[in-house]
């Protein structure tokens, strides 16, 4: 089964965290990765640059809406995930529960909802 898991980080915590602080966890995110990699269950990766580099799109009326920075207004913002193929949900807790950013912010795990293409349906 394939999970998403969305590290977040409280808005507040990164504007007044020390920066080293960050460049001491990255060994750690660097030997998580490398273990899921050896176990087979990495699929995806990645950081995200700050939230108010964000542009959100929307679409009323055939008209499209470009706003700068994130969709809503948030405690906590999106800064990094993982595409994980593991066995169940309790292995996606397992592995969340080894993130480092799960210290200080959330690691919110979602299911992947498969979907066949329509020419793949036949």
């Amino acid at each position: 089964m394939r999970y998403l898991l969305l590290i977040n980080n409280d808005a507040d915590y990164l504007a007044t965290a020390d920066p080293a602080d960050f460049e001491a966890m990255r060994p750690e995110y660097f030997t998580f990765t490398e273990e899921i990699r050896e176990s087979g269950e990495f699929q995806h990766g990645e950081a995200l640059q700050a939230a108010d580099t964000a542009t959100t799109v929307r679409v009323r009326n055939g008209e499209t809406l470009v706003t700068d920075g994130p969709f809503a207004e948030t405690r906590e913002v999106l800064g990094g995930f993982y595409l994980v193929d593991c066995k169940d949900l309790d292995r996606a807790i397992e592995l969340a529960s080894r993130i480092p950013g799960a210290r200080d912010g959330s690691v919110e795990i979602r299911p992947i909802q498969e979907l066949a293409m329509p020419d793949e349906a036949s």
